[in-house]
């Protein structure tokens, strides 16, 4: 699966994440899928607020949840996925992100902020053992 990122929005996501640290940040991810080859296609990143106010745990607000979608119907995008931060930690699933990706159409994206520079990565789960990394392509 390719999934295409405006880097404008990669940047965001990344000056947002760093002002949260040191707790999670997340959001949404609306777009479009090309039906013909599958591919996805980012054009809004939702920044919603991260209830649980931790460094190692998210909870996305249900109204800033209900709001986004809605908000991205009338735009004609579709939810693509979800994304949050991992201000100390690699960018790759937790035990807990697998736990709770219900959604095998989504995509998770994970940003890592440990170290020097910031790590974005998109993975596919399926069920809480299958996960496969997907090819982000931030343009």
């Amino acid at each position: 699966m390719i999934v295409h990122l405006k880097l404008e929005d990669y940047l965001a996501l990344v000056r947002h994440a760093r002002q949260e640290a040191p707790n999670e940040d997340c959001g949404l991810l609306a777009g479009r899928i090309d039906e013909a080859n599958g591919e996805k296609f980012v054009e809004r990143v939702f920044f919603l607020t991260n209830l649980d106010h931790s460094p190692e745990h998210f909870s996305l607000d249900p109204k800033e949840q209900f709001a986004a979608v809605k908000e991205m119907r009338a735009a004609g995008l579709e939810l693509l996925g979800n994304w949050h931060s991992h201000p100390a930690t690699p960018s790759r699933p937790s035990e807990e992100d697998k736990r709770l990706a219900y959604d095998s159409r989504a995509s998770y994206f994970i940003l890592s902020l440990n170290g020097g520079e910031p790590v974005l990565n998109s993975f596919h789960v399926e069920g809480q053992k299958d996960v496969t990394k997907e090819d982000l392509r931030i343009r």
